[in-house]
């Protein structure tokens, strides 16, 4: 295709999800051209730069000027039998993850009520492992009215969850779930062996259908392709998903990732920008790995990334790694004129993983207000 084809057809990608109509394949095929030519020729950069106006065009429509919060509290840490590649807490790897049983659930309450002092208005409970144990899942019960008593939504990311279980955290007062899928289902097995993908399709599909919030995305820089990219934006979209939270990979030592390289800023704006026109109305919220990408708060880096697609953050530590400090991140969005959201719109607390990512459950417990798991992402409880 000639370069000004390209043009025409990413000119057409953006019309297409600014009408909130889904990308045919030209105009998909176009928006990875532009999305991986962030780091191109001069040329490239055109279409580059054009992809992310479009992208900003597009969360603008949706978003206007409103930013998400959430925050989460790594509420069991460690020890998960899962075997992802990314993740700190896996027993597989030998790292420093902290490991500790499930918190006192009325210290995962002051968690919740800092987090509301410092404008979440979702808050998750995120534990590792598969599922949880039937004592542990008592104190996720006590856990969520405890949140929604300090005036939070209440999320959870606890592994997989069957319909009874979906059905008591229902009666409880949870509003949403967090479940990554972590990447595309043609690279899952590169990155987990010890259970499928269709195990993870189906827990958003369940809480999905129990009528909760769903919060379900993934990591990123983990050696998957542009097309993979794509099709797991693919999946999302499939499935309805309306809160996607996407995490950069943090490689941690003693994972099998470890010695990946960070992705670079223009890369991860260009994940954001195929994200946001694919999905032009789910809520994109960059958790973990944000700061390793875009550098610290109120950096040149961080206002790119308010200037991109996104339209939530995770504020706060992540499951296993520290976060940026809230009040700076709240502070830079009031001066680039975002308006830091306590609607009951905004979406569950996003997942990061120990591997910077999103959707597991390997965060802090600090009551931050978008969260990681492992460092890498929360949302799965692993």
């Amino acid at each position: 295709m000639s370069g000004l084809g390209t043009t025409a057809e990413l000119d057409r990608a953006i019309v297409l999800a600014l009408d909130d109509r889904p990308l045919d394949q030209a105009a998909l095929t176009a928006v990875l051209a532009a999305a991986a030519s962030g780091t191109g020729s001069a040329q490239d950069n055109e279409a580059f730069n054009r992809l992310l106006a479009g992208a900003r065009s597009v969360r603008r429509r949706n978003f206007n000027k409103d930013l998400h919060l959430c925050a989460i509290v790594n509420a069991k840490s460690g020890g998960c039998t899962e075997d992802c590649a990314f993740c700190a807490q896996s027993g597989r790897h030998t790292t420093a993850s902290p490991r500790h049983g499930f918190l006192d659930p009325e210290q995962i309450g002051l968690a919740a009520a800092s987090a509301c002092a410092r404008g979440a208005t979702r808050f998750g409970i995120v534990a590792s492992g598969l599922a949880l144990s039937d004592a542990d899942f008592d104190l996720l019960l006590q856990s969520v009215r405890l949140v929604r008593e300090a005036g939070l939504k209440a999320d959870a990311s606890v592994g997989l969850l069957g319909p009874d279980r979906l059905a008591w955290l229902v009666d409880a007062g949870l509003s949403g779930l967090h479940h990554n899928l972590e990447t595309a289902r043609s690279f899952f097995p590169q990155i987990c062996t010890t259970h499928s993908y269709d195990e993870d399709v189906e827990a958003v599909r369940l809480a999905l259908s129990a009528g909760l919030f769903v919060c379900s995305g993934g990591i990123f820089g983990l050696g998957e392709s542009w097309a993979q990219r794509a099709e797991l934006g693919q999946t999302l979209l499939e499935l309805g998903v309306h809160s996607v939270p996407v995490n950069f990979l943090m490689p941690i030592k003693g994972t099998p990732l470890e010695n990946r390289p960070v992705l670079s800023r223009p890369e991860a704006l260009g994940i954001l920008a195929l994200l946001r026109l694919m999905l032009p109305h789910a809520n994109l919220r960059v958790c973990g790995g944000r700061a390793t990408v875009f550098g610290p708060a109120g950096g040149a880096g961080q206002r790119e990334l308010f200037n991109s697609g996104m339209s939530g953050l995770m504020i706060g530590d992540y499951l296993t790694l520290p976060g940026s400090v809230a009040e700076d991140d709240l502070a830079l969005a009031r001066e680039l004129g975002f308006n830091p959201s306590t609607g009951a719109t905004a979406g569950p607390a996003s997942g990061a993983a120990d591997g910077s990512s999103s959707g597991s459950s390997t965060g802090s417990a600090s009551g931050s207000a978008t969260g990681s798991s492992t460092g890498n992402t929360p949302g799965k409880g692993r």
